[in-house]
């Protein structure tokens, strides 16, 4: 094989632009004649003796490299980065039969915004801010966090002018402000979730466009998922903000506090003011279902039954639905140390929720079954006997490669050797990531959602009907923005009317954490 010369990459703004035979030319306008889609207008003689002396012998030149081109999402041909030459392997030498296929590629989620989407360029104005923001924190030290630096007051309001100025760049957008709320306290929580500035930045305001979700939420919000998706961003209401923020100094305590907190973590709020335009606020968070493995359920848990169901039928249901409270069908069965350690868990946050006044939470639960529903009684059971260390090596390599094509889960013999040589940059499970455990299917006359004369959710536990699957769970609490104010007071006092009291979703954030702690009791279960 070859030796490969390093390629050469050029920026769209100018530069030196490689070209098959290695010379170099401008970018990205400069004509050439390569076979590449990039072609532009006259070729030049860098292939032949065009331009050049005819009756001179050409001379034996190395076989043409490949170009890579990445183009405008729009589609209207303007090269947004030059090329890269790399050399491809000799044919004599390495047969293309051995070259191994490159591996599926899931689809993703949503819908890319590009150029012409009615979102564009609010997605655009929200990529400038952000690289603003976290750039210009990012060249002053940290410090210590002060009480000043969470004052509802602490926010900065940038201008975004299209010819730009000096502290922003030019854009093709039209004229916005920007506006970040308590910057030093976000930078800090990103640490102390150890997100890099770097990652961040580029996973938002890089290259890649954001998705766009099919749907927006009941509340009327819409979200945005970046290509890797690590990171969600929601566009929320005023009375939102304004509660996270005021939140923000005790959320920050007991983010801090317990490492492994189910809460939303947020990595920033902002603001973008279009010229002329309306005001649009939104945080961004992480997500939970950023995994290499496929979600096959979706889950969103608040422990009430009243309008808790999915107005889907269940074989119309797909990856992407997400089910409630009386959709559900399994119970989680975990090994003893995780489950002490989930329930702990939940009892401090829902503790932290209630003293906040916070109701109308969700569990948002994911389900990754490693065998496709295959009945865990013809799997090896000793992953459930494993301690939790050897517990989520073994699942994590059970499951690897089963994203787009679920594969039945090796013997225990298997995953011995795997747990021997795993790579330890495969995830590791954690409380509410990539956590194992066996799914237990149940009928809704087992789980019994009301009690005798009312709709609340019976004490009793739930009864498996004896089909059992190994699965990986994804797990964390949701939309913890809303506090019992007049409207959900109003909202608790109509529904009454029509229902029992207990049922529904808006009520008191005592009786809420309570009932959702029960629920949650009952859901997640100890193995035997």
């Amino acid at each position: 094989m070859r030796r490969v010369a390093p390629a050469t990459v050029a920026s769209a703004h100018g530069g030196a632009h490689q070209g098959h035979d290695g010379d170099a030319h401008a970018s990205p306008t400069a004509p050439h004649g390569c076979a590449c889609p990039c072609r532009r207008g006259k070729a030049t003689g860098h292939h032949g003796n065009a331009g050049g002396n005819a009756s001179r012998s050409p001379e034996p030149k190395a076989p043409a490299l490949p170009r890579i081109c990445i183009w405008d999402s729009a589609g209207d041909g303007q090269v947004l980065e030059a090329s890269v030459s790399v050399a491809w392997p000799d044919e004599a030498a390495t047969p293309r039969a051995n070259l191994e296929p490159p591996p599926p590629q899931r689809r993703r989620p949503g819908k890319t915004i590009s150029k012409g989407h009615r979102n564009y360029h609010l997605m655009l104005n929200l990529q400038l801010g952000i690289r603003h923001a976290v750039g210009k924190s990012a060249a002053k030290p940290m410090r210590e966090l002060s009480r000043a630096d969470f004052d509802p007051r602490e926010k900065f309001w940038t201008r975004f002018p299209p010819a730009g100025s000096k502290t922003t760049p030019p854009h093709s957008s039209s004229e916005f402000r920007w506006k970040d709320y308590c910057p030093m306290v976000f930078r800090h929580m990103r640490k102390l979730f150890a997100v890099d500035p770097a990652d961040y930045m580029l996973a938002i305001c890089g290259d890649d466009a954001l998705q766009e979700l099919s749907s927006p939420g009941k509340s009327g919000s819409f979200f945005y998922l970046t290509q890797d998706e690590r990171f969600m961003i929601k566009t929320v209401k005023k009375s939102e903000v304004k509660l996270l923020i005021r939140m923000l100094p005790s959320y920050h305590k007991h983010v801090k506090q317990y490492k492994n907190s189910l809460i939303t973590r947020f990595y920033g709020v902002h603001s973008v003011k279009p010229y002329g335009g309306q005001k649009v606020r939104f945080i961004v968070m992480g997500n939970l279902f950023c995994s290499e493995h496929r979600i096959q359920r979706r889950y969103d848990l608040k422990g009430s039954s009243y309008g808790r169901k999915s107005d889907r039928f269940e074989e119309e249901t797909g990856d992407a639905t997400t089910l409630k409270d009386l959709d559900l069908n399994f119970v989680f069965r975990m090994q003893r140390s995780w489950y002490k350690e989930l329930h702990e868990q939940l009892r401090r946050d829902c503790a932290f929720l209630e003293s906040e006044g916070i109701m109308d939470y969700s569990l948002l639960v994911g389900v990754h079954f490693c065998d496709d529903i295959v009945p865990a009684s013809k799997m090896a059971l000793s992953t459930f006997t494993s301690s939790p260390e050897e517990l989520s090596a073994n699942m994590v390599s059970a499951c690897q490669g089963s994203v787009s094509m679920p594969e039945p889960c090796p013997s225990a013999k298997d995953l011995d050797k795997m747990a021997d040589h795993r790579d330890f940059r495969k995830p590791l499970a954690r409380l509410g990531a990539h956590l194992p455990a066996r799914a237990e299917r149940t009928s809704m006359s087992d789980v019994d959602p009301f009690l005798s004369g009312g709709g609340g959710f019976s004490s009793g536990r739930s009864k498996s009907r004896g089909e059992a699957y190994d699965v990986i769970l994804y797990f964390g609490i949701i939309d913890i923005l809303q506090d019992y104010d007049i409207s959900k007071r109003l909202e608790h006092a109509y529904k009454s009317l029509q229902t029992d009291p207990s049922s529904i979703s808006a009520v008191d954030p005592r009786l809420y954490s309570q009932r959702f702690r029960d629920f949650m009791g009952r859901i997640f279960i100890k193995e035997c």
